[in-house]
């Protein structure tokens, strides 16, 4: 029952933390900002519109929406949050998640194609290139999860027996693992410095260009799916910040939050004190992940010795 409770915790407040990154921002610049609950309100108010479709989509473009939500939340379902065990968990789990965020971003992208847009059909060359970058850092440090806890299990690295902790042997190499997921966080998310969710110029957008054709309850979907993607990557950063060993649920649930509402300010913060990377540059930026995930590995041959 309490991985349920947990599970529709994180899927009810997931739209609140994008707001902690709007408010936080919106600090910064010295303004008030739009509502806490900014992102409710616009999924609320999506869904009472209706869709538009071109003429010249199929129903590929109707179904993009659809399994894009479904991919996000299906990969919460498998997520330990605060030491609670995930509805589902089987050996090889962290494998299939990340493959079935791979489906989402799949269907995203044919359904831009789908439209026949030049422009989001560019948007959609650019999110698999800059992904397919990404993925090997998530992979690498995949493989160094592996080496420090024997297990493919996702739950098991950090309720499991060897626990991923900052505060073991290796902590000091989970660190560089840290930064490299935030860049991660940043570029699968379509996040400043590798894109900027707020421009309107479609030459220089990346995500928001593939789902300009999408309205409506369509568009609500992908909103959610946005939502959860980015809840996912901060817990997953969450869990190997804190180990999470507190006997009261109440607890671990407090701490998991006020640390997550922490790295949602770190995304606010780089935001407001970063500019966007040119295009040229922005594989530099993802690949300097992959270096600090490797580099991590290679010294747990001497650490795990």
């Amino acid at each position: 029952m309490e991985s349920f409770i947990t599970f529709a915790i994180a899927a009810l407040t997931a739209p609140l933390f994008p707001g902690i990154i709007l408010k936080v921002k919106a600090f910064l610049a010295g303004k008030k900002g739009p509502p806490l609950f900014i992102k409710y309100f616009t999924v609320l108010k999506l869904l009472r519109k209706g869709s538009v479709y071109s003429t010249s989509t199929s129903f590929i473009f109707k179904l993009g929406p659809v399994v894009s939500f479904a991919t996000a939340l299906i990969c919460l379902l498998f997520f330990p949050f605060a030491d609670r065990a995930p509805i589902f968990s089987f050996h090889g789990d962290i494998i299939v998640i990340f493959y079935i965020m791979g489906i989402g971003r799949f269907f995203t992208v044919i359904a831009a194609l789908d439209t026949g847009s030049p422009f989001e059909g560019m948007g959609a060359a650019r999110e698999v290139f800059f992904s397919t970058l990404a993925e090997v850092t998530i992979f690498t440090t995949l493989i160094l999860f592996y080496r420090l806890t024997g297990s493919l299990s996702f739950s098991e690295y950090f309720i499991g027996d060897n626990q991923i902790c900052l505060l073991n042997a290796s902590g000091a190499l989970l660190l560089f693992v840290i930064v490299a997921l935030f860049m991660v966080l940043l570029t699968e998310n379509s996040r400043v410095p590798v894109d900027d969710p707020a421009t309107h110029l479609e030459l220089t957008m990346i995500h928001e260009v593939m789902i300009l054709d999408h309205s409506g309850p369509d568009l609500a979907l992908i909103e959610l799916a946005s939502f959860y993607k980015l809840f996912f990557y901060s817990a997953f950063i969450t869990q190997i910040i804190y180990p999470f060993t507190h006997t009261s649920s109440a607890i671990n649930g407090l701490i998991f939050y006020g640390i997550l509402f922490g790295i949602y300010v770190s995304i606010g913060i780089t935001e407001s004190i970063m500019a966007r990377c040119k295009m040229n540059l922005i594989p530099q930026f993802i690949l300097t992940s992959f270096a600090l995930v490797f580099f991590a590995a290679i010294l747990t041959m001497g650490v795990l010795q």
